[in-house]
């Protein structure tokens, strides 16, 4: 895995890295790699070798993102939408992704050793058994590194990790875990896929197209997006340094941006939760009640919030277990949408 190890640069280069490294440095940094088909058509040859040497040209992008000290990477490898593509390169992506796999699980002390924590956002049951399973032992191998974190979208769309957590979350308010005055923007941010990782700083998107086609939609709100003309396998590293020069000329503003969202979600939230709290203590009390007002409200909040721990606890060992059962090969493969 040539990514995990310090990269030799041309002075140039590493003279702009230090350079930039001494203004803010983004933590998180989405890749939406579009392209490779592209590149493929314009150097004459199979529109399959394009993806492998988008997959080749990730490495190397890794090994840039850990020059500048970014511990956080999210890249954009399938989505759902993909396998509506022909079958041959669908089925050529999926060997792609069981090659990458593999190579990585043979890395694994390296793994280790520099910390790295993979984790997958996407349904994956959608992928091949087999590759579910390299795909679970990869993220369960890593689970509890905290050095850097590749986040990688595998059978992925934003709507489908959206609609994935509204999902989770009525299941437990029709069992009655969760009561509907529980559910909060929180809470669903919580229940996503991303739900450990941090919002990107900055999303980039290669190839010339100006849109996000369906990626980290909700993640994304305050994120400095970057549109570059290159297409993938052509990305470079100067390029990756105009994004990350973007974002620190934007980053004073954007962090006013986030600090103000951040205390009116806060303020918003306690509001909704003292009215909620009202609400169901005017509807519990009755002419003989002489419980205390204040007091009521507060043990009403705080049943409010151990629901909420609750619920968010179980999500997370309910996942953990899936991929324990998948890596055991106890799993099938729901039929993707191919039309």
């Amino acid at each position: 895995m040539s990514w995990i190890h310090e990269s030799k640069r041309t002075w140039v280069e590493r003279f702009c890295i230090n350079v930039l490294r001494s203004g803010p440095i983004p933590k998180h940094v989405a890749f939406i790699m579009d392209g490779n088909r592209r590149f493929a058509v314009k150097k004459g040859m199979e529109k399959l070798e394009g993806h492998s040497f988008g997959f080749n040209k990730l490495s190397e992008t890794l090994e840039w993102c850990l020059d500048l000290g970014i511990t956080e990477v999210t890249v954009y490898t399938f989505s759902i939408e993909n396998f509506k593509r022909p079958k041959e390169e669908v089925n050529c992506l999926m060997n792609l992704a069981r090659e990458k796999f593999r190579e990585l699980l043979k890395e694994k002390e390296k793994l280790e050793k520099y910390g790295v924590c993979i984790r997958i956002f996407g349904n994956i049951t959608l992928l091949p058994v087999d590759l579910q399973m390299l795909v679970a032992e990869a993220v369960l191998h890593t689970y509890n590194n905290t050095k850097t974190y590749l986040n990688v979208c595998l059978a992925y769309t934003s709507r489908e990790e959206i609609t994935n957590a509204v999902k989770d979350i009525a299941k437990e308010v029709v069992k009655g875990n969760l009561m509907e005055c529980d559910i909060s923007e929180k809470i669903l941010d919580q229940s996503l896929y991303s739900c450990k990782s941090t919002a990107p700083d900055i999303i980039v998107r290669t190839s010339g197209e100006i849109r996000l086609s369906d990626f980290l939609l909700w993640q994304g709100s305050y994120s400095v997006l970057s549109f570059l003309k290159v297409l993938w396998p052509d990305f470079r590293i100067w390029h990756l340094f105009l994004a990350v020069l973007l974002f620190q000329h934007n980053y004073e503003r954007l962090k006013e941006i986030n600090k103000n969202h951040t205390l009116k979600t806060l303020h918003e939230e306690e509001e909704l939760d003292i009215a909620a709290a009202v609400a169901q203590y005017e509807s519990n009390k009755s002419n003989s009640d002489n419980t205390n007002f204040e007091s009521e409200i507060l043990r009403l909040r705080n049943e409010m919030n151990k629901r909420r721990d609750k619920f968010l606890d179980q999500l997370d060992k309910d996942r953990y277990e899936k991929l324990l059962q998948i890596k055991e090969g106890n799993t099938s493969q729901i039929e993707p949408p191919m039309h």
